[in-house]
């Protein structure tokens, strides 16, 4: 073990002693202490659900990149475990940046990641230069191969971009290894490669899977690639977007790309959307569970709001809750992972609630809950202007779902949540046009809101940092509508 990865080792044990379990998600995985971004080598190992993440242990800043490591069973509570990979090789000395892990033909895990060195090129400019890199392990300790890196500048096919080369997404299939990595060519243009390896160890170039052709942001990073209900499904994190409608924002977003694949290999876009309308949600990376249920979870952040923080707050970025996902007329329907049901304490339930004004409903508070709400009009279409939701709510401090029916739109607003910085406080979505009818379900977790629209069609996140006192719900309604609720409150055994 090298100095480095025993020194974050020590650090982040005594560390994590420091940090009190009210000072974290119930359900949400955090950093062991420190910084997290990225999800990396989310898989299924021994048993057992493996989550590994981009992790500086020594600051609640972004730093040179470790692997923090985590593990569960139900993918609801996670067992930390220690630091996997330190940036202690002269390849990775600029960090270990994101990749995916999968189970090797021998039983072992095998991690593959990013390397970034800095280095002075024959013009005399220091870049980064990234390559892909190789780690095997027993699920907690792991040694780097010897031959790393396995993919260099020299693999690259012609035309790509010699140092935008991150984040490779690693599946095995008829007996071969595969991996998607994404790439950014010298004009600009995203791209994601695809390579083959027979032992997971030696690569070989194997095609161009798709290219951006400058429509969606420039570099494509964190690719993941499988089959989902009959069709090719890519997921990318596509950089420097703009905006189109509200369908995609400006700035950092998710692409799902919807296609097929031919039976040699090449794959064909036919859908592009979003995976996430809200603030706070980056790089999601999918697992096939043991049970054929494909789980996503992503970076319950962006690089766009990294400002929005608390001085008081021991750690900082966490992970989205896992997500079931399949296809229902050519879009990714998204829910909560059904394991949820298992940790539900007490229920209230209303229905046929009469809406005019706002109002509070007796037993509907808090902060970890599994709310939905499902609104309707009172009589005749149009009944209603405006639905909206105010929750984490002090009196003082609060944050808003808004749904507009006449226009389709709901929106989510945090801008009274106590932040004291100017960042991304609202995102808006455009939903189906059901007559004025919505059924919202509300994920709350402490610090963050996941809200599920119409059974998973529509899907906006975001970091909530009011203080966790501040447990108020009102509904509010311009014009009449009829509303039933059912809240399970969220507890840990």
């Amino acid at each position: 073990m090298s100095e480095k990865l025993l020194k974050a080792r020590e650090y982040e044990t005594k560390q994590e002693q420091l940090i009190r379990e009210e000072q974290r998600p119930l359900f949400h995985l955090t950093p062991k202490c420190g910084w997290t971004n990225d999800p990396n080598g989310f898989s299924v190992y021994h048993g057992e659900y493996h989550l590994f993440y981009q992790y500086y242990p020594y600051d609640t800043v972004w730093g040179s990149m470790h692997w923090g490591h985590a593990v569960s069973r139900d993918l609801m509570t996670w067992e930390y475990r220690p630091v996997a990979m330190a940036p202690d090789e002269e390849y990775d000395s600029f960090g270990c940046f994101s990749g995916s892990a999968v189970e090797t033909d021998d039983g072992r895990q095998l991690l593959i990641y990013t390397g970034v060195c800095k280095k002075e090129d024959e013009d005399g400019v220091v870049r980064e230069y990234q390559t892909q890199c190789v780690a095997v392990g027993d699920g907690t300790d792991y040694e780097k191969y010897a031959g790393n890196p396995v993919i260099t500048m020299k693999d690259l096919p012609e035309g790509a971009g010699p140092y935008d080369f991150r984040d490779p997404k690693v599946w095995k299939e008829d007996g071969r290894y595969y991996m998607a990595v994404g790439n950014k060519t010298p004009d600009k243009d995203g791209q994601i490669l695809k390579y083959v390896s027979d032992d997971g160890y030696k690569w070989t170039f194997d095609r161009i899977l798709t290219r951006n052709e400058h429509r969606y942001g420039l570099m494509w990073e964190c690719p993941d690639y499988f089959e989902l209900d009959g069709k090719q499904i890519l997921l990318t994190s596509p950089q420097d977007m703009l905006p189109e409608d509200l369908e995609f924002h400006n700035g950092n977003g998710t692409l799902c790309v919807i296609g097929t694949e031919d039976a040699d290999g090449n794959f064909s876009g036919e859908k592009y959307h979003s995976v996430d309308y809200g603030i706070d949600f980056y790089a999601p990376q999918t697992v096939l569970a043991e049970d054929g249920r494909r789980i996503m979870i992503g970076w319950m952040q962006n690089w766009d709001t990294c400002g929005h923080k608390r001085d008081d707050m021991p750690w900082f970025g966490q992970m989205s809750f896992p997500r079931e996902i399949h296809l229902r007329n050519d879009r990714l329907i998204q829910k909560p992972v059904r394991e949820i049901e298992n940790y539900y304490g007490s229920t209230v339930s209303r229905e046929d609630v009469s809406l005019s004004g706002s109002t509070q409903l007796p037993g509907i508070k808090g902060r970890c809950m599994d709310m939905t709400v499902r609104v309707r009009p009172k009589g005749t279409e149009g009944s209603y202007d405006v639905f909206a939701i105010r929750f984490a709510d002090n009196g003082k401090n609060f944050s808003t779902i808004e749904y507009d029916p006449a226009r389709n739109i709901v929106k989510i607003d945090r801008k009274h949540s106590g932040s004291r910085r100017a960042l991304v406080h609202q995102r808006r979505c455009r939903v189906s046009d059901l007559s004025g009818r919505i059924t919202l379900r509300l994920i709350l977790d402490r610090y963050s809101m996941e809200l599920f629209i119409n059974e998973g069609e529509h899907v906006m996140s975001m970091v909530v940092l009011t203080d966790v006192s501040a447990d108020g719900i009102s509904f509010e309604a311009s014009g009449e509508l009829l509303m039933d609720v059912e809240m399970h409150e969220l507890v840990r055994g």
